[in-house]
């Protein structure tokens, strides 16, 4: 278990560092300034109308770094700092939410995937850990009958919630290209603003690879204690 730990630790740290260096790419790319006066709510709106995207609607959501799009209701849901700043962080923002809903409508195929495996990881990923927990206690890590199939039922759980996080990585990259393309191909922003929407919507990439690789590493370690301690 202390190996666990460890193992935690140090991807709660990295996350923490990543985190910490997305925050302060957005606090500085929200001084960035548009020079076409435009909102992200417009932005949204904008990009949807460019790809004839009209049934979907582009709302304001609580919170901060809440933005994210609902494929059941086709909404863009941008948080209170997108929907009416002007600046090159919220540009980037409301475009990359955007990118998922022109994914939704050409049928992403990564989109498709990931959205099939939301009702099985909304159960799954909650069970897995209580479920290794509980087979290692009836003694799974020594291949014990029923808790060995108790904690390999868990480790099979986790593994949805790991595939889940790395279908997630072409989703959201895609979704950044699309909507880096738009802003550049569209010239809504200008070359300085561009590079700001791109660092930022780089780090924000950069948190999900770090889940993914977490995620993977965690699955990776419990596999090894429960399926390298069988006889």
């Amino acid at each position: 278990m202390i190996g666990y730990y460890i193992l935690i630790g140090a991807i709660a740290l990295v996350s923490w560092l990543v985190s910490s260096t997305l925050k302060r790419k957005f606090e500085k790319y929200s001084k960035v300034h548009l020079k076409n006066g435009m909102s992200g709510k417009e932005i949204a709106e904008k990009m949807l109308s460019d790809h004839g995207i009209y049934d979907v609607e582009v709302i304001s959501a609580p919170g901060r770094l809440t933005d994210h799009y609902n494929p059941k209701n086709k909404t863009v849901n941008l948080s209170e700092a997108v929907y009416n700043q002007r600046n090159a962080a919220a540009a980037a923002v409301a475009a990359h939410e955007c990118g998922h809903a022109v994914q939704h409508a050409k049928a992403y195929s990564w989109l498709q995937m990931r959205s099939s495996l939301v009702p099985v990881v909304s159960v799954t990923s909650g069970m897995s850990q209580w479920l290794i927990i509980g087979g290692l206690v009836l003694g799974g890590a020594a291949g014990m009958g029923l808790g060995w199939w108790v904690a390999a039922l868990g480790v099979v759980f986790m593994g949805f919630a790991t595939l889940f996080s790395f279908i997630t990585l072409p989703v959201e990259y895609d979704a950044s290209n699309r909507a880096l393309a738009w802003l550049k191909n569209r010239n809504i922003v200008t070359p300085d603003e561009y590079a700001g929407s791109e660092d930022a919507l780089k780090w924000a990439a950069r948190t999900y690879l770090v889940a993914a690789i977490g995620a993977l590493a965690s699955l990776l370690y419990w596999a090894l204690q429960i399926f390298g301690g069988r006889n």
